[in-house]
């Protein structure tokens, strides 16, 4: 699960990682570490497949990663925006990006009515006391017929590495989140009342999180001062600056880690520990009861699958 720039992820990077955004080599610190991270670069290629095209539109990013996924996503064309609702990330991504970077009070979103084609949703929603009112401000803000695109942690049962995480120190709490995350039926949940959910998936299986829990750990216990806010520990260049040692060690080592995270191919059967969704917006917000099937199910949450229709049958 990723956790934010205020972890170092992985420190490695394998061109084939990336086939679809390719960036400028990179020289400020934000995009080091972007480069050396499997799980960024994984989640960007997922938004990425899910996005469309994007040339001549008007979108927006909320919670661009510390601006590194706002920096990619600009790059693919179209009028970008982003917000976010820490002025420290504020700060890092407008570094960054320079110009349309906004600072969210709560889950309002500073923007008129329909003024975007897309919005991307980036590691948001868990940090967000009031998440469903954050999700009807995206409607508000989206054009008609606009689209929705969606990262959060997937909640699996009696997964192994959550209680591991919590052993380590490594809380909910310690990376601002108000909720561990959601299962694909609560997401539809969240959404049905006024986004039609088109597709959802899941990505990063156990490997790749249980590399990714380790150099947490390690990072962690470089920055023991760091202080946790609203959207976790983010760290600066100063901060960045005390772990450059173990960021060179991880990059010396990153063909162990990558070679490893292959592991996760074999687990193609099992559910990621990242959900990731696009979602259409509906012409209306209007509340709806889902229907439930003999054995309590959703019809939703029966359907799901690579991909799948609308989170309601009206």
């Amino acid at each position: 699960m990723d956790f934010g720039l205020g972890t170092l992820d992985f420190f490695f990077y394998h061109p084939a990682m990336l086939e679809t955004v390719k960036p400028s080599e990179p020289t400020d610190w934000h995009l080091r570490l972007f480069k050396k991270s499997i799980l960024k670069q994984a989640k960007l290629r997922q938004i990425v497949s899910l996005l469309g095209p994007v040339s001549g539109q008007t979108c927006l990013d909320v919670g661009g990663d510390n601006g590194v996924i706002s920096w990619n996503l600009r790059k693919l064309g179209g009028t970008w925006s982003s917000v976010d609702s820490s002025e420290k990330a504020v700060e890092s991504i407008r570094r960054l990006v320079g110009e349309r970077v906004e600072l969210m009070t709560g889950p309002v979103l500073p923007f008129e009515d329909g003024t975007f084609d897309v919005v991307v949703i980036i590691d948001m929603l868990e940090h967000l006391l009031e998440d469903y009112r954050f999700v009807v401000e995206c409607h508000r803000v989206l054009k008609p017929n606009g689209r929705l695109v969606f990262n959060v942690p997937h909640i699996k049962p009696f997964a192994a590495l959550p209680p591991l995480r919590r052993m380590l120190g490594l809380t909910d709490d310690r990376h601002g989140h108000v909720r561990p995350g959601y299962t694909e039926a609560q997401v539809f949940d969240l959404m049905k009342d006024g986004f039609d959910v088109q597709e959802a998936r899941t990505y990063s299986r156990f490997f790749v999180e249980a590399l990714d829990t380790a150099i947490q750990f390690a990072a962690s216990r470089a920055n023991k001062d760091a202080q946790a806010g609203a959207k976790g520990v983010l760290i600066d260049e100063r901060d960045f600056g005390k772990m450059d040692k173990l960021f060179r060690i991880y990059s010396f080592l990153y063909p162990i880690f990558w070679f490893a995270a292959q592991f996760d191919k074999l687990l193609f059967f099992t559910k990621g520990y990242c959900l990731i969704g696009r979602a259409k917006r509906r012409r209306q917000w209007l509340p709806r009861k889902v229907p439930k099937l003999s054995d309590g199910r959703s019809i939703a949450e029966a359907a799901l699958g690579s991909k799948i229709g609308t989170a309601t049958p009206f």
